[in-house]
């Protein structure tokens, strides 16, 4: 790592966020046009870039994970730091040697006939490196970097006060972001990747789900010589994505290549368990006879029965032409704002999804997504901080899939993919062509007249709720009304027992004062608290 020292990391970071939240706040109070806004956030987009890179470690998969955030920054920032690569510089060999020979507890020509001491390869939280075993077996071993426990260490107490701040201070839209999960939920991968031995264990888990599967290879990993920060597997010879001369060698058609990537991700998708996380380009290769290897586990999501039944089901509405459910279970999902309006929203999606795909071959793809973006911000629309690695994988496999297919349409790839995953689902696939069936002509009526009858029971559902709610909101009002007028009596107190020289009273007075207002605070932090969670289930 480039700067370890423990202020000098904390007072670079703050330093950059304190002078982006002055420089934001002081174009807000001179009212400048909207093409300075966009100047102002590349400009500020360029110094986060640098500073990235000048201090590399967590802070990279942070701007890794905000370059997909679209639906929060502007595009002109997203611009600066979406081909973000998690490469530094590696460590020297002798660091290197000292992690692996403590964690085996042994010198390595014990375990080791030979091993290459340059890397293969060096991301800011492990590097790999190439060696022999004593039978023979080619392995790659991968080695947590020297003192990378204690820079994540100081990078999160730095988001920490970060986090705290823009929780408090930076004026986003209620329910737009919930700044404390985000934290969280950052904490939390980032923490697994930490731990190889979790890594090892979502690698056997995804060998174990693939076992059917010929056309994908995971690696085997040699479990007796893995650790917490060591993982020893086998070597595998494969090309590289973005190799596009190597691919075009292949036996395999890019098309299929397309359709075989979708094939292995999809499921991921749509079904609950855990997913992969970070399939960029380094982490997915080809082998010669067309099989996909995956490697680097380090970064996996998880998907609950919850959401994945969502998830199917916003699909099989989308195909139903349902819009009101497909709106219902975005709404379930998180991605709708407490204040969104759903029959605005149905009729979005009814116009999105009758979209001519076909005109996307004349279509500028590039200003087409930059106007969806920001189309998604103008909308009542948001990604739930849950999903955040779920958008970074469909994100990040969209990326490789035009890059492997151009000519091709990621919808008539996908189409084949997803009938072939579903007549795999059994139950699932009758629910799903019950759908397809209510979207044809003649299901029409019988569809409105359901919904009309559905109607009262969606509105006395809503009523309820709202009055619960409203009748709770009452209730903290209240209790709030209380200790203010508890603290305008302990303040008149407070003036009659200085007035007539009683030190009994005007003592009396202070110590009211004094719980009304932690009274009225409380309360305040409880209601507070308690309108995030209503606006998180709602």
């Amino acid at each position: 790592m480039k700067i370890r020292n423990k202020w000098v990391r904390m007072s670079k970071v703050l330093l950059l966020f304190f002078s982006i939240f002055i420089r934001i706040y002081w174009f807000k109070l001179r009212q400048r046009s909207e093409q300075e806004w966009d100047l102002l956030w590349e400009k500020i987009g360029g110094d986060f870039r640098k500073t990235l890179f000048e201090l590399e470690g967590l802070l990279i998969k942070v701007g890794q994970i905000l370059s997909i955030r679209t639906d929060l920054l502007p595009h002109s920032f997203i611009k600066q730091i979406q081909d973000l690569t998690d490469k530094v510089p590696p460590s020297e060999w002798k660091e290197i040697k000292a992690v692996i020979e403590g964690e085996w507890g042994c010198e390595l020509n014990k375990n080791l006939h030979s091993i290459e001491k340059a890397s293969i390869a060096s991301a800011s939280i492990g590097e790999v490196y190439q060696a022999v075993l004593n039978n023979g077996e080619k392995v790659a071993i991968k080695v947590q970097r020297p003192q990378i426990q204690s820079i994540v260490s100081i990078d999160f107490r730095t988001l920490g006060i970060i986090i705290w701040f823009a929780d408090r201070f930076v004026p986003v839209p209620k329910g737009f972001i919930n700044f404390q999960v985000l934290y969280k939920e950052l904490k939390h991968v980032i923490e697994q990747e930490l731990d190889f031995q979790k890594e090892m264990n979502s690698l056997l888990f995804f060998k174990e789900r693939f076992k059917e599967y010929d056309d994908v290879k995971i690696p085997h990993v040699y479990s007796d010589l893995c650790t917490s920060k060591i993982i020893v597997m086998e070597w595998v010879e494969g090309v590289r994505l973005t190799n596009d001369k190597a691919l075009e060698t292949l036996e395999l058609s890019r098309e299929k290549l397309a359709q075989r990537l979708l094939k292995i991700f999809l499921p991921q998708w749509l079904e609950p368990g855990i997913f992969h996380a970070d399939p960029h380009p380094g982490n997915i290769l080809i082998a010669k006879d067309g099989q996909v290897i995956l490697l680097d586990f380090g970064m996996v999501g998880e998907i609950t029965k919850k959401d994945a039944s969502y998830f199917q089901s916003l699909i099989g509405s989308l195909l139903a032409k349902d819009y009101s459910k497909a709106v219902e279970c975005l709404s379930q999902l998180g991605f709708l704002h407490p204040q969104a309006d759903f029959r605005t929203m149905e009729k979005l999606l009814a116009e999105l999804v009758s979209f001519d795909t076909a005109t996307l071959k004349e279509t500028d793809l590039i200003q087409l997504k930059m106007e969806m973006n920001d189309m998604i911000q103008a909308l009542p629309i948001q990604v739930p901080t849950r999903f955040i690695f779920l958008g970074r994988s469909v994100v990040t496999i969209e990326g490789i899939l035009r890059q492997v297919a151009p000519e091709a349409e990621i919808l008539e790839l996908g189409r084949p993919v997803f009938m072939r995953w579903l007549q795999k689902q059994g139950n699932s696939k009758w629910t799903f062509l019950w759908q397809w069936a209510q979207s044809q002509p003649v299901f029409k009526v019988v569809h409105s007249v359901n919904e009309f009858l559905r109607l009262p029971q969606k509105l006395e559902s809503i009523k309820e709720k709202e009055q619960r709610r409203h009748f709770q909101f009452v209730i903290f009002e209240n209790n709030k009304k209380q200790f203010f007028l508890l603290l305008l009596i302990g303040l008149i107190g407070f003036c009659l027992g200085l007035y007539s020289g009683q030190s009994v009273i005007w003592q009396l007075s202070t110590a009211i004062g004094f719980i009304s207002i932690i009274g009225y605070f409380i309360c305040s932090f409880k209601q507070k608290k308690w309108m995030k969670y209503m606006q998180e289930r709602k």
